[in-house]
């Protein structure tokens, strides 16, 4: 019988680097429990999302039928915040799979190819990151109309940034190492290079680095939907319904304390995750590979 190949092998040091290091694995597990959790809202949701009940309006947490409480429309909390979990890790995690597309591309182009394309590229990219990432996006979303996709579109250009100087950095670094060198004296074409050689050995650091920014572009996400520029009512999305929420803090405070609670556990089990793979895949660490 066959043994696994070195990758498989590598796989499964990984993630015995990630079992050690006990926040990560905490954070990969409370992470990949909301997901699961958002993935089957239509079947733990006990009621519609949507559906208005004005004779339990407000319900406190405990309250007969609806476990979270109610809202002062009288949706039930836990089903909104299940089909608010499919909404926030889709309008969280969309951008950063657009940010690594563009962000990796561009960076890639600019560290390899050098000359002027570098430096026309890597201007624009300083352009982009001399803003405030959130007063961008707001102003993105402002000019483009507010609404899911184009905060998605809107968070997707400021990620891009910051993934393309990181791409960038490393494909100068490899870009001079010796098996680079070979494939150009083999007579490999600069995008096959790229392909083959020099982006697997960049992409380490793009995925550690991708887990964190997701953490952040969550809350990210929920911010924009919290000014009013995401998800619109009555769309089930923990930023608005934190926005909802924020004028009961004193008669009911579990309508704006329970979506955010949410948006902190999710951010931080990302970020505990994300701690964790940089400690795993960084061979200096006592948690490395």
């Amino acid at each position: 019988m066959s043994r696994g190949g070195p990758s498989s092998v590598r796989f499964g040091a990984l993630v015995r680097a990630l079992v050690r290091h006990r926040l990560a694995a905490i954070g990969l597990i409370v992470v990949a429990a909301v997901t699961l959790m958002a993935l089957l809202a239509p079947l733990l949701a006990p009621y519609d999302p949507d559906a208005v009940d004005a004779a339990v309006r407000l319900a406190p947490i405990g309250a007969p039928g609806h476990v979270l409480g109610t809202d002062d429309l009288g949706r039930d909390l836990l089903s909104r915040l299940l089909w608010g979990g499919r909404v926030s890790l889709v309008v969280g995690l969309v951008p950063v799979a657009l940010a690594i597309l563009v962000g990796v591309g561009l960076g890639a182009l600019a560290g390899y190819v050098r000359g002027a394309a570098d430096g026309t590229l890597m201007r624009c990219i300083d352009v982009l990151l001399a803003f405030p990432a959130y007063l961008l996006a707001i102003a993105i979303v402002s000019a483009l109309g507010a609404g899911l996709s184009n905060a998605v579109l809107a968070i997707a250009v400021v990620s891009s940034a910051s993934f393309a100087r990181l791409v960038r950095g490393s494909v100068l670094s490899v870009r001079e190492r010796e098996y680079v060198f070979a494939a150009r004296l083999a007579g490999a074409n600069g995008s096959r290079i790229v392909a083959r050689h020099v982006l697997p050995n960049v992409l380490t650091p793009v995925i550690v680095f991708a887990t964190l920014e997701a953490g952040r572009t969550i809350i990210f996400a929920a911010g924009l939907s919290f000014l009013g520029l995401g998800a619109q009512p009555p769309t089930a999305e923990w930023g608005a319904m934190l926005a909802q929420g924020r004028g009961l803090l004193n008669v009911a405070p579990h309508v704006a304390s329970l979506p955010g609670l949410a948006i902190l556990v999710v951010s931080l089990g990302l970020n505990l995750f994300g701690d964790g793979l940089r400690d795993a895949l960084d061979p200096r660490s006592t948690h490395g590979l």
